[in-house]
């Protein structure tokens, strides 16, 4: 790397240049205590406000309970925050915020922008400064009807180039799972199910698409991880957590929930970054608020595999050094 980006990655006392780490997170950086990232497009563009914010507490203290500290990632103002504060998500819930991609973070650094970071960039900023796990609730993927609209997540895209650990479960509903299966395996992502050898169907445990491995612990996941850095490669991993069973909504009954909500997204014009949002909130209305609840208790759920996986992952650095 040439001397001029040298100069634009310089260490600062709160992380890399653009980046404002809370004091916890550079404690934690420097005492090598497991951390583990949290998206915030959940409270964006996600859940409603009041279930999106009492959900990430939820996922913060669940991931305490198990000894880790969990934080949220957030654009404010210009500024990559990593553990965002009670008044930044709240300011994520103002309406007129940006959903932000791993492509859209130098725009909204320079341009001053405030918005959730997405999977994308939330696994970008894990690279960045150093954080080997993140949990979300669902990956994106390659949206149905993909073969006429090209669209395609840029999540997919971020997982091919940040060897970042991603514990989700599967890809959206919204998405076609054989292609997203498919297009991470082309692009040279590891997945694996946990406990599972089928790929999640977020709110229903079994999409009916094989999983590519199958792993039944933390440690696995660890040990997979760390056996990726040594060799040197840069894509990331996905741990395709099954939602609790006890909170799993049937799959047939989501696919028909997922028909209806497209048909209802077409006729509302709803595409590009505001599908998402759209599809997600015509599910909740049309599975009476059933696939709200699954959201929440899969989000948990991640969260507190992501925090024992990186728990094994410090166990396991700590043996070799």
């Amino acid at each position: 790397m040439s001397e001029p980006f040298d100069s634009l990655l310089s260490l600062r006392a709160d992380g890399p240049a653009g980046v404002d780490l809370a004091p916890a997170v550079a404690d934690a950086l420097a005492q090598r205590r497991p951390l583990v990232l949290l998206e915030s497009a959940v409270v964006s563009h996600g859940l409603p406000a009041a279930v999106a914010i009492r959900t990430v507490a939820e996922m913060v203290a669940d991931a305490a309970d198990e000894g880790v500290l969990a934080v949220v990632t957030a654009v404010v103002n210009g500024r990559i925050i990593v553990g965002a504060s009670p008044g930044d998500l709240a300011r994520l819930t103002g309406g007129q915020v940006a959903k932000i991609a791993a492509r859209d973070l130098p725009t909204a650094l320079a341009l001053g922008h405030t918005g959730g970071t997405t999977v994308s960039a939330t696994a970008a900023i894990a690279d960045l400064i150093g954080v080997p796990v993140m949990a979300t609730g669902g990956i994106g993927g390659v949206h149905l009807g993909a073969e006429r609209t090209w669209d395609v997540s840029a999540d997919l895209s971020a997982l091919s180039s940040h060897p970042v650990l991603v514990v989700c479960s599967g890809a959206k509903a919204i998405c076609d799972i054989p292609k997203t299966v498919e297009f991470l395996e082309t692009a040279g992502v590891t997945v694996v199910g946990f406990r599972t050898d089928r790929f999640p169907y977020f709110l229903a445990a079994d999409s009916g698409v094989p999983a590519p491995r199958r792993i039944d612990s933390p440690q696995d996941a660890a040990a997979i991880l760390m056996a990726q850095r040594a060799l040197g490669q840069r894509s990331g991993v996905v741990v395709a957590n099954p939602i609790p069973l006890a909170e799993a909504l049937d799959a047939g009954e989501v696919a028909d929930a997922v028909a209806q909500a497209r048909a209802k997204a077409e006729r509302a014009g709803a595409v590009g970054s505001n599908l998402t949002p759209f599809l997600l909130d015509a599910l909740a209305e049309i599975t009476a608020g059933a696939s709200l609840r699954a959201n929440v208790a899969l989000l948990r759920a991640n969260a507190r595999l992501a925090a024992r996986i990186a728990v094994a992952i410090r166990n396991s650095l700590n043996l070799h050094n």
